[in-house]
């Protein structure tokens, strides 16, 4: 059986970089599912699946449509207990550690428990960390909580430590769904020189050039959305 952490940390420490494509179930079309993978980049090593609001079902049929077409790993990205299938290969086990909303610190997992306590997911605890991206995101709104503003660094680097400390085998820093700009790289080289469990960046990747940025700056997979579809990526 695959073990997807350890292949991300492994490509970690030998500094293969990872391609993860993120796709919201609530705008995704389960009939144009071939043709979607089709256009992904062909270093597309990981798919995400999930959004902050989804249709109750949708992100099961997402994930079926996805796994007929692909052997790329989809791993849930949910904004919600509720989009928690079997039918993924593994769980991205959030805290949103930016935030002090309980239902989003713990309440959640909680809730997710009865889902997973027999699942055959692997469950993979994950740091989320909401990084300000230059305008208000779906995270903020759905979970009430501020992001971390890019000049305080030492803030940022100190919450990515304490996720670590927690036992979190992931740290996620997120400049949010269409972001104004990307995590800077000045915080991604601050985090990834602070940590010793794999770095993703995530939320206003737009191009090749930002992407290459994101990488040097020390970042270990970039998450990217709809923005794969731009030609200069």
């Amino acid at each position: 059986m695959r073990k997807f952490y350890t292949e991300i940390f492994q490509a970690a420490t030998v500094g293969r970089k990872l391609l993860t494509i993120l796709i919201d179930p609530d705008k995704f079309i389960e009939a144009e599912t071939k043709l979607y993978l089709e256009k992904l980049p062909k270093q597309t090593t990981h798919i995400f699946v999930g959004g902050s609001t989804v249709e109750n079902f949708k992100t099961e049929k997402t994930v079926k449509a996805i796994k007929t077409e692909t052997d790329l790993p989809v791993i849930l990205f949910p904004g919600d207990y509720s989009q928690i299938t079997e039918t993924a290969d593994a769980l991205l086990f959030l805290s949103l550690l930016s935030g002090r909303n309980p239902e989003y610190l713990i309440e959640q997992q909680v809730k997710s428990v009865d889902k997973l306590k027999n699942s055959k997911l692997e469950i993979i605890p994950t740091a989320y960390i909401l990084i300000d991206g230059g305008k208000e995101c779906a995270v903020q709104r759905v979970s009430g909580t501020k992001p971390i503003p890019q000049s305080e660094v030492t803030s940022v680097v100190n919450t990515a430590l304490a996720g670590q400390f927690l036992g979190k085998k992931l740290i996620y820093l997120e400049a949010g769904s269409g972001a104004d700009f990307p995590v800077s790289e000045e915080i991604i080289s601050e985090v990834k020189k602070a940590v010793s469990i794999p770095l993703i960046v995530g939320g206003g990747i737009r191009s090749l050039e930002q992407q290459e940025k994101a990488y040097r700056a020390g970042a270990d997979m970039i998450v990217m959305g709809t923005q794969f579809e731009n030609k200069d990526v």
